[in-house]
């Protein structure tokens, strides 16, 4: 019984020593953003509260193009999302359902592209977006991310639809259910998971990138919210943490939402989405 109780206190600490050091970035960046002084870090965690301000909040609102670059990351965040959730559901159920040519080179391909960091395809990426002339575009921005995420994306559908039992089409197809149907009627209702997962890793994904954002647009109307975040804290005479910090909150708080309200469906969606290859 001893034994037992300790081991849960040191589980306890382990997980509060865990819980603070994953919070104290946050608690940092958020007394940053009241505070005052034009500064990332005072001589206390907790500024005085002669200090305390919402100034920081109004200026980003009102001096900078923060909402538009908001409205930039979320534009291309849900377009990307959306066209990645129709192509990969669509792929990773051929793969886990049917048998045709080439199928099996197609998944090899998909899992060596994988292999290779994003950042090698930068030179290409631009040059192919200079020729169909959407460079400096949110709309060849969103293009990017979708066609990064697919291979990883259909591994990841394929992987859950492997784990339906195929009895359930068998059974559809036996009271008359035609393939389409068997699909949006039987297989679809049951993909919840995994496609909220998907959704979740194709949205955050163009929301906190800054490397192709920063390489593709140059017009700062166009700016995404890592890209536009940048400028606070890289002038040689202009820098204003405070600025920096107060982005950081309000930036952070779709990404918050999404995972405080899809937060149900990611474990199962991330664990059942590999029980099969």
């Amino acid at each position: 019984m001893r034994s037992s109780k300790l081991n849960i206190a040191v589980w306890q600490i382990a997980l509060t020593l865990a819980l603070a050091g994953v919070l104290m970035p946050a608690v940092l960046v958020f007394f940053a953003s009241i505070n005052r002084n034009a500064t990332l870090v005072s001589r206390n965690l907790v500024p005085p509260l002669s200090d305390w301000t919402l100034d920081n909040y109004q200026n980003l609102l009102t001096n900078t193009p923060f909402l538009s670059w908001m409205g930039n990351t979320l534009l291309v965040s849900f377009l990307s999302t959306a066209i990645a959730l129709l192509v990969t559901t669509l792929a990773g159920y051929a793969f886990s359902r049917f048998r045709f040519y080439g199928r099996k080179n197609g998944l090899l391909v998909m899992i060596l592209l994988q292999m290779f960091p994003a950042a090698m395809s930068m030179v290409a990426v631009f040059r192919l977006l200079t020729t169909m002339g959407l460079l400096n575009s949110l709309t060849g921005l969103a293009l990017v991310y979708i066609g990064a995420g697919i291979p990883f994306n259909s591994w990841m559908i394929k992987g859950y639809v492997d784990s339906l039992p195929r009895e359930l089409e068998e059974a559809a197809t036996i009271d008359g259910a035609t393939p389409t149907q068997t699909f949006l009627q039987i297989i679809l209702p049951l993909m919840g998971p995994v496609l909220t997962v998907v959704a979740v890793f194709n949205f955050i994904a163009p929301y906190s990138d800054f490397i192709f954002p920063s390489v593709l647009l140059f017009d700062e109307q166009r700016y995404t919210l890592a890209v536009g975040m940048q400028g606070f804290v890289s002038g040689n005479f202009s820098t204003n943490w405070t600025l920096f910090a107060a982005a950081s909150m309000l930036g952070s708080l779709p990404i918050l939402v999404m995972f405080l309200g899809l937060q149900r469906f990611l474990v199962q969606g991330l664990t059942q989405g590999a029980v099969k290859g």
